[in-house]
């Protein structure tokens, strides 16, 4: 969604005790926005990072998350200084957002006992299986308590001296106001939710106790919960230190809960109403529906989470999004340079999307699959990007290009068709971003296809995230007196544009057809990794 510049604004005009502090860790970069009391920008910073494979597992080195929440910072604060002529010593408050779920764990002084796990890891399956069987709501494989699970059975040495289990946004809000919490969307990826929107589900957590051997209850590992306007602690000098290492910034800034980047992206999308939702898609994609009623029941397809006040969500998480579309992008890049004629990604990423806006796909012929890795919404293990085409069609750009932006939104649009299958979940507006949205109306056309909904895009956000949680920031220091989704009504989307677009029944059609096909042809997937 848009967020608002505020390049005009001078050190005058600025009340550093009103400004809201987000940073993101994101999968492949960490992200910092520093936000007026109406969301303008003030100045924002960044830090590209990558995840490491180690033995196995998908990781990042605790020092990377320290040099790189560092960097964020420093580049965010030289802006500062640079566009305002003044340093930053003091912020009026900040939030911590990082990549959902994985593994955490820390001993009674806060070290790490084992390598971060992140979402990636699919090793847990057993324990994905036995816990939905368990609890009777599906458990995906990349929430905490898989791994945990997963540990524990496997006979982890390190389990028996786990004090406290936390996610990545956690962590760093620990290590910058010494308190294990979390906010009640990123603690649902860890664990269910109860009824109430604010605890750990409390039959579960005595149905865990109950099939595991260990020395310490579950709800004495798992973080403190607290909802969107609560105070979560303070700006610790340790914290402070950590954080600027110049010592320009002072303790003592207020800290809202830490979430997850699936929260801030309900909250930058301003989809946090009941019967509203919002679709993330990029290297993976989710689509968040914001529930009237909690779906209390196992659909092995939709992860049951919540809001960041605490609201009940179903998302339908595919694991494989862009990634195949950007890499057929590369190829015809790759083949401008070798022609003499090299194109920049932008215009070339214009000019192939907007080939897809021609003609359908039952005359195509083509299907494709975006398989760079296994996905469970489709119950795939593994994955393999392939290409068909059917003899006796004529092979063309509108039609390649046509089915890859089909197949990217293909696994998130079955998820959805299972989960209106099984329970009442009406969407009255639906909120799209990510980079393929950059491409004015194709992209959007197809998504709104895909769901047989109204999809609106605003102005392209490039730190989307860690503004949704420097908005969450700016809520708490707001004095939280109305509920979350009028202070974003109200306070920050209030002159908001956007651009909507309704399918046509044909559209809609035409694309249940090309799902019907994606997912009948879903065996090729399977041979496809046994052969190759």
């Amino acid at each position: 969604m848009e967020q608002r510049m505020s390049p005009a604004a001078t050190p005058a005009d600025i009340d550093s005790t009103r400004t809201a502090l987000g940073i993101e860790f994101g999968s492949t970069r960490i992200k910092a926005v520093l936000v007026d009391p109406t969301g303008a920008v003030l100045a924002d910073g960044g830090f590209t990072w990558e995840n490491e494979l180690v033995d196995g597992v998908w990781t990042y080195s605790m020092d990377a998350v320290v040099a790189g929440l560092q960097a964020a910072y420093a580049d965010l604060a030289g802006q500062y200084r640079q566009r305002y002529g003044t340093p930053l010593s003091e912020v009026g408050g900040i939030g911590i957002s990082g990549m959902m779920h994985g593994y955490l764990p820390l001993d009674v002084n806060g070290e790490l006992l084992a390598a971060f796990r992140t979402w990636r890891n699919t090793f847990t399956q057993d324990s994905s299986r036995e816990l939905s069987k368990l609890f009777g709501l599906n458990i995906p494989q990349r929430w905490s308590i898989s791994h945990l699970h997963h540990a524990i059975t496997h006979g982890e040495e390190h389990v028996a001296r786990l004090a406290h289990l936390t996610t990545l946004a956690g962590y760093v809000h620990y290590r910058l106001t010494g308190r294990h919490v979390l906010g009640v969307g990123e603690a649902s990826g860890m664990f269910p939710i109860g009824p109430d929107g604010r605890s750990f589900d409390a039959d579960m957590l005595a149905a865990f106790d109950g099939s595991v051997d260990v020395p310490w209850r579950l709800g004495d590992v798992l973080p403190k919960i607290a909802v969107a306007g609560q105070d979560a602690g303070l700006l610790t000098p340790e914290g402070a230190s950590l954080l600027d290492p110049t010592g320009t910034l002072r303790p003592g800034a207020r800290l809202c809960p830490p979430e997850g980047d699936a929260g801030t992206g309900m909250v930058a999308t301003n989809s946090v109403r009941p019967r509203t939702g919002n679709v993330s898609a990029g290297t993976s994609a989710f689509a968040m529906i914001v529930l009237e009623q909690p779906l209390r029941s196992l659909v092995e397809q939709i992860d049951l989470v919540a809001t960041p006040a605490g609201a009940p969500v179903a998302m339908a998480h595919a694991n494989n999004c862009t990634s195949d579309l950007n890499a057929w992008v590369e190829v015809f890049s790759q083949f401008a340079d070798a022609i003499g004629h090299p194109i920049q990604q932008g215009p070339l990423f214009d000019v192939l999307l907007g080939a897809a806006a021609q003609g359908n796909m039952d005359d195509a012929g083509v299907l494709s699959y975006n398989f760079l890795s296994g996905d469970a919404i489709v119950s795939l293990p593994e994955g393999r990007p392939l290409t068909l085409r059917r003899p006796g069609t004529r092979f063309s750009l509108s039609g390649l290009m046509r089915s890859h932006l089909f197949a990217a939104f293909a696994s998130m649009a079955y998820g959805l068709k299972i989960l209106k299958q099984n329970a009442d979940a009406p969407i009255d507006s639906m909120f799209a971003h990510g980079g393929i949205f950059k491409t004015p109306e194709i992209p959007q056309r197809v998504l709104a296809a895909a769901f047989d909904t109204p999809v609106s895009v605003g102005q392209a956000a490039a730190e989307g995230g860690a503004w949704g949680m420097a908005l969450l920031a700016g809520y708490l220091l707001s004095g939280a007196d109305m509920p979350l989704e009028d202070y974003l009504d109200r306070c920050v989307f209030t002159d908001l544009e956007v651009t909507t677009i309704t399918p046509t029944p044909e559209e809609v059609a035409e694309y249940d057809r090309y799902l019907e096909r994606f997912v009948a042809a879903l065996p090729l997937e399977h041979t496809a990794t046994e052969v190759f």
